[in-house]
């Protein structure tokens, strides 16, 4: 079995709880998604965009070795990874014996193939896909089941907030994740190209609004955007 992939590198994480953090990243190519803010559109899959190499399980090890270093986490992003699960299910085992722990970035939709999985990963970065952000349709239950399943192992969920983003998707964001536990880790992030259009104010409103049912809100930024790394 091969999987479709768009690069493999060292770097620091550069979003979410643990921004900062050197790992490992395996970017899956594909995705079901074309949100309008993307900031990886190499790994979406439109029809003139076809830039991946396939690799086996075998090939994949290799190169991770190469370039891990010191890291000692992985994060499987794309894209969506989940896309991929089949090979993902035989790589993870690999990884966990060159001592990696896993961390998985997904669009938190495709909650059967997590379930698939879960039991394998470490960490869950799950994002809240608003659709007045995003400007495509809703998945607001698909988002709930991720999360029922996605809470078995430790989670964060991640919203992006864009010039366009209303008051209502966060409110229904911040009831979702409220309702399946007010001490889930609620990570409001700006986005990078709309930094200089007042998106930084509304996500301190949002911050506000999200802590009346929330325990743990945090703004966290792109810091690898500022850093210029990938």
């Amino acid at each position: 079995m091969k999987a479709k992939v768009t690069e493999m590198f060292s770097s620091i994480q550069g979003e979410g709880k643990y921004v900062g953090v050197k790992q490992v990243f395996l970017r899956f190519f594909g995705c079901h998604m074309h949100c309008s803010w993307c900031d990886t559109p190499l790994s979406i899959g439109d029809a003139d965009n076809q830039k991946y190499d396939e690799y086996d399980v075998s090939e994949v090890l290799k190169r991770i070795i190469e370039v891990r270093g010191l890291a000692s986490s992985i994060s499987l992003t794309g894209g969506e990874p989940l896309l991929q699960k089949d090979f993902i299910k035989e790589l993870i085992p690999e990884l966990k014996k060159i001592g990696l722990s896993v961390y998985l970035e997904s669009s938190g939709i495709l909650y059967q193939e997590l379930e698939s999985l879960i039991e394998m990963i470490d960490v869950v970065s799950m994002d809240i896909k608003l659709p007045s952000s995003t400007q495509q349709k809703s998945y607001w239950q698909e988002h709930v089941q991720f999360l029922r399943i996605a809470k078995q192992r430790e989670v964060f969920v991640k919203i992006v907030v864009s010039q366009e983003t209303e008051d209502q998707d966060i409110i229904k964001a911040r009831d979702l994740v409220a309702a399946e536990g007010k001490d889930i880790l609620f990570i409001v992030q700006p986005n990078y190209g709309d930094m200089h259009k007042g998106v930084i104010q509304k996500c301190l409103q949002y911050q506000e609004l999200c802590q009346k049912r929330l325990n743990n809100v945090r703004i966290i930024l792109q810091m690898h955007k500022f850093m210029k790394l990938r």
